[in-house]
């Protein structure tokens, strides 16, 4: 008797493949746990600590884990460095637990060990914006308490400028970007002690494992510094739940496009993202490392997931489009993506057309908002690439929402659909309430604040117990972002808090007008988003001169420069011969102000 035709696997719906992925006893699994005394939904199976995630990369052993230039460096390799070093941060400078290592550098081998020593010792890892002045990054050393600071020697030069030594500092470890040979000692006087990274590492020890400190998933991990709307960046301290849960969140929603796009055949993915290793025939995914690792993105949502599922991270010196395709074409880049910037101009590249970039799978970015019109150019210039786009903050270490392949086609103005352990909830302006409830207002007509709930969620800001109250109740974080949702779809349609967002990175308008105000010629000023085909937006500043002052628009973009980070600088200056618009009670109108600059602009 012949066997009947088996009729293919049809295409689960997503509720029904989230519904799959997360029943108990599957490797997405969801319970409930309580975080800081609220009940929370948490992810079942993550790893407790970024010290387990790390234990998990010794299994990919001989396999290539950095590539930097003409180096490589093998998980193995990188292991027992970072293991070493974090025997060495604990024997010779004394970082107990819960003290805090500063990583100021530029994307190197160097910062990879460096974050996995630190958290290996117990420390809290403070990374900080290696395109801060020295004074930007001298605030944050001492705002943090860091006793450590490792850091290359254009930073190391940039803090020696300023003056006496960090009150908590104790040493300053450095490295050089140009490799060989190590820097010496310079005597900086920022820290007691200066010492080359080769020297503090001293000799790699290959049987260094990881010194038992108990570490609890609710332990501070990281400080990562946002800039602040009262005109001081302030520190984001993520927990190791945060960041394992942001590990997970990308896994699921790997694992749910594959089962989606398989016609619900097939089996989830590792939580990690890659099968375990089997002795061969492995292939890694290979990463374009283009994005900073001082940022959330870099390093929770690239750096953490390749060390758990043994990716290779192909890493920039800087980021250059043609130097970008090089590397995409040399190394068989699966990912690359960053920010939309980034993304454009390896597109526009004249060098695009005679590169190999067949290699190319997924094309993923996030920070900043993105032209619908980049998924159509993602396509046709990458048949097999899948393009991606997620939404997040520092505050959400990253990730809340995803949306990638056929699901971003059809779907190009949305940020996606929360993962499965996020909540989220639009907020009308003039809501009171410490946490949402059913009977606010929703659909997709409706626009409102972005409140989120979930593991991935930071405890606080650091030392800053009023801007934590403002902006965490019930363990809601309030985003700041106006949205809209419909059919479980987030779109971002505005921002509340004030700020631009250029190529990604955050500038706070009151920390840049703080920095005109101390200009003799200016009275008043505000700062505004220019928009930008490629960088999303420029800053722009609309000024109101002092009578009987003059100044031109150079001289305050110089101005703003000497002070502080050179993309923080206006490229657009405005001057205004009436005061700037205000309401009754005295607060500045922003919207109306640049739509009125921007309709009388060339």
């Amino acid at each position: 008797m012949s066997e009947e035709p088996q009729a293919p696997p049809t295409t689960p719906s997503r509720a029904e493949a989230t519904a799959r992925l997360t029943a108990p006893g599957e490797r997405f699994e969801i319970v409930e746990a309580e975080i800081g005394g609220i009940p929370t939904r948490v992810w079942a199976n993550a790893p407790g600590t970024l010290g387990d995630v790390l234990e998990r990369s010794r299994r990919y052993g001989g396999d290539v884990f950095l590539v930097y230039e003409d180096e490589r460096m093998t998980f193995a390799e990188h292991y027992c460095q970072a293991a070493t070093l974090a025997r060495r941060l604990g024997e010779r400078f004394g970082v107990a637990k819960g003290e805090r290592v500063a990583i100021a550098m530029r994307n190197l081998p160097e910062w990879v060990v460096a974050f996995w020593a630190a958290t290996l010792a117990g420390a809290v890892v403070v990374p900080l914006n290696a395109w801060w002045t020295g004074d930007e990054l001298r605030f944050a050393l001492e705002d943090s308490g860091s006793v450590v600071v490792v850091t290359d020697e254009e930073r190391a030069d940039r803090l020696g400028t300023g003056g006496s030594a960090l009150p908590d500092l104790r040493a300053m470890v450095v490295t050089s970007e140009h490799r060989h040979p190590e820097p010496a000692a310079a005597g900086r006087g920022v820290a007691p002690v200066e010492v080359a990274f080769a020297e503090a590492m001293g000799e790699v020890d290959p049987a260094a494992g990881a010194p038992e400190l108990g570490i609890e998933p609710e332990d501070d991990a990281t400080i990562f510094y946002t800039s602040g709307t009262t005109g001081r960046p302030k520190g984001a301290v993520g927990t190791h739940r945060n960041i394992c849960t942001n590990l997970m969140n990308l896994a699921f929603v790997n694992a749910l496009g594959a089962l989606l796009e398989q016609g619900g055949g097939g089996r989830a993915a590792e939580p990690d993202g890659a099968a375990p290793p089997d002795g061969g025939g492995r292939r890694p995914n290979v990463y374009l490392l283009s994005v900073p690792l001082f940022h959330a993105t870099g390093c929770h949502s690239v750096l953490v997931p390749n060390t758990a599922s043994g990716g290779r991270l192909v890493m920039m010196h800087h980021f250059d489009p043609e130097r970008a395709l090089e590397l995409i074409e040399r190394e068989r880049v699966t990912t690359f993506g960053g920010v939309p910037t980034m993304v454009m101009r390896v597109l526009d590249s004249p060098d695009f057309a005679r590169r190999d970039v067949s290699s190319v799978r997924s094309v993923s970015y996030g920070g900043a908002p993105a032209p619908t019109d980049l998924v159509r150019r993602i396509r046709a210039h990458f048949p097999a690439g899948r393009p991606g786009n997620g939404y997040g903050l520092t505050e959400t270490s990253s990730v809340t929402c995803m949306i990638s392949g056929d699901d971003y086609l059809a779907h190009p103005d949305s940020v996606g659909v929360p993962v499965p352990v996020a909540e989220v909830a639009v907020v009308p302006e003039d809501f009171d309430g410490d946490e949402p409830d059913p009977s606010l207002p929703s659909g997709p007509e409706v626009t409102g604040e972005l409140w989120i709930k979930g593991p991935n969620v930071v405890r606080g800001y650091w030392r800053r117990p009023e801007d934590t109250a403002r902006t965490f109740t019930r363990g809601w974080l309030h985003t700041g972002d106006i949205a809209r949702i419909d059919d479980g779809y987030v779109s971002i349609v505005d921002r509340a808090k004030d700020v631009v967002i250029r190529g990604g990175e955050n500038v706070y308008s009151a920390e840049v007008e703080d920095a005109l105000y101390e200009h003799p010629a200016v009275e008043e000023c505000a700062v505004i988003g220019v928009p930008h085909p490629v960088l999303g937006e420029e800053v722009g500043v609309v000024v109101v001169l002092r009578p009987g002052h003059k100044v031109s628009a150079e001289e305050l973009t110089a101005h703003v420069g000497d002070r502080l980070a050179a993309f923080k600088a206006p490229t657009h200056v405005f001057f205004r011969r009436t005061p700037l618009p205000r309401n009754p009670a005295g607060k500045l109108l922003k919207r109306p102000l640049r739509q009125e600059v921007l309709d009388r602009a060339p």
